[in-house]
């Protein structure tokens, strides 16, 4: 949130052709192994960005895989979306202690004047700056840097023991409470306060208060010194420091549920942070029964949703094969039509070249012809036909009068006996016209028999 275009063109003017160094090469390649991103000059760049603190560039590189924006996109600045309006948050302030003695009054009383007349004259002077120069702090143009740093500074000054900080920007430690439940301790350090390095040293940095903040919930730090930090100093406006704020996802939304300020010791800081949390725990409950509520019936709209479509394929698949079934239907009632249409085209066909032959023939010789001769055809069916015709005739004729019978089938061969033998009344490759009836050998009174082909 809040992050200006300045900042990416101030990253992009810098001299990226220069050569790397080692450390930085090492860098480049290590990012690229933890992140899997394939360029190197966006590996680069991001590196860039992060002032080559890989830690806080892997860390924005899985905020931005978690769905979590990168602090780096370019979006209007805008103010924290977190409630502190809320009348019911809880307040623990520590004030200082009060001077004992003859001798402790005095030198309160006597450095009375000197701090009033401080302090008045820094705010003066602040004050009168803001029309010369703006504030630098009010433009965030690297939060995840500010962040770094601070920790970095941190660290030297007070040590690695301590809670874990988040490695990210405001927003996103925001976002991820949110999504997790859980509370997100902020704290707000004030680098010329007199109590914050007594608080850091003797506090924040004991190993008690370090084992219950990291087991309970998230820890987010920054100094108010740096651009990120002042920003949330505006959103939650702290009175003093040491500064800490809860908060929490309430009525949902981000809500400051308790504020402590001013040097407050360990145990003390523990017994506070356990009473809040005591405190707002039945929200949390709540936006967890309520959110498994909200998943539950999301899952079972998706298994309702996943049950109608199953329910709608299956309507779809008896509906297709309704349809292929009277499509097969259709397609076998119009061949079993053609194949009629064919048949009856092939007996008209028929038909008409019987009549053709039939009326081709020749006359039937009379009986007492000198050449004529008798045949007795046995049909297939048992029946006989009689009929004379010459021994001049080619045996042609004799087939073209059986084929013109109604009751010969269309394909059918002529066989005589002693010797039985296939007569050849139809042209052949050797022999083109066939022979005539008394060269086939008939006598005068001959009995052919014939036999159906069609079958085979």
């Amino acid at each position: 949130m809040g992050v200006t275009g300045q900042k990416a063109e101030g990253k992009m003017a810098a001299p990226e052709e220069r050569e790397l160094s080692q450390e930085q090469t090492e860098k480049l390649l290590q990012f690229q192994d933890l992140t899997g991103i394939e360029s190197m000059d966006q590996c680069r760049q991001t590196l860039q960005q992060h002032n080559w603190n890989i830690e806080a560039a892997v860390q924005d590189r899985l905020n931005e895989q978690e769905g979590v924006p990168s602090v780096f996109n370019t979006t209007p600045s805008r103010p924290l979306q977190v409630n502190t309006a809320d009348h019911r948050v809880y307040s623990y302030v520590v004030s200082r202690p009060q001077p004992r003695g003859l001798l402790g009054w005095g030198y309160y009383l006597i450095m009375l004047p000197f701090r009033i007349t401080y302090y008045t004259l820094l705010d003066i002077f602040r004050f009168a700056l803001r029309f010369i120069r703006p504030d630098p702090r009010s433009r965030v143009t690297d939060p995840v840097g500010d962040i770094v740093s601070f920790i970095q500074i941190f660290e030297e000054k007070y040590g690695r023991t301590h809670p874990v900080f988040y490695q990210g920007t405001y927003s996103q430690a925001l976002n991820d409470a949110k999504q997790e439940l859980r509370f997100l301790l902020v704290y707000l350090h004030g680098e010329d306060h007199q109590d914050s390095d007594e608080f850091c040293r003797n506090t924040l940095c004991t190993s008690e208060v370090t084992q219950f903040v990291n087991s309970r919930m998230l820890f987010w730090a920054c100094s108010t010194n740096k651009p990120e930090g002042f920003r949330v100093s505006q959103a939650l406006r702290e009175n003093t420091y040491p500064f800490l704020a809860m908060i929490m996802l309430k009525d949902r939304r981000m809500t400051v549920v308790g504020r402590l300020e001013g040097l407050i010791q360990p145990q003390d800081l523990i017994n506070q942070l356990t009473f809040i949390m005591e405190a707002n725990q039945t929200y949390l409950v709540s936006e967890r029964l309520e959110r498994e509520e909200r998943n539950q019936t999301q899952v079972l709209r998706q298994q309702q949703d996943e049950a109608y479509l199953a329910s709608l394929r299956a309507d779809q698949e008896k509906e297709r094969k309704r349809r292929e079934k009277q499509e097969q239907k259709r397609r076998e009632e119009e061949e079993a039509q053609l194949r009629l249409q064919a048949e009856e085209r092939k007996k008209r066909n028929l038909q008409e070249e019987k009549e053709r032959r039939s009326e081709g023939l020749p006359a039937e010789p009379v009986a007492d012809h000198p050449d004529s001769l008798k045949i007795i055809f046995k049909m297939p069916n048992d029946s006989r036909v009689e009929r004379r015709f010459l021994f001049t005739q080619s045996l042609s004729v004799i087939h073209d009068f059986l084929f013109s019978l109604k009751e010969t089938p269309e394909h059918f061969q002529i066989v005589a006996n002693f010797p039985r033998r296939v007569l050849p009344c139809l042209p052949t490759e050797e022999d083109s016209v066939p022979p005539t009836l008394q060269e086939a050998g008939l006598s005068r009174s001959q009995l052919l028999f014939v036999q159906d082909l069609t079958d085979e």
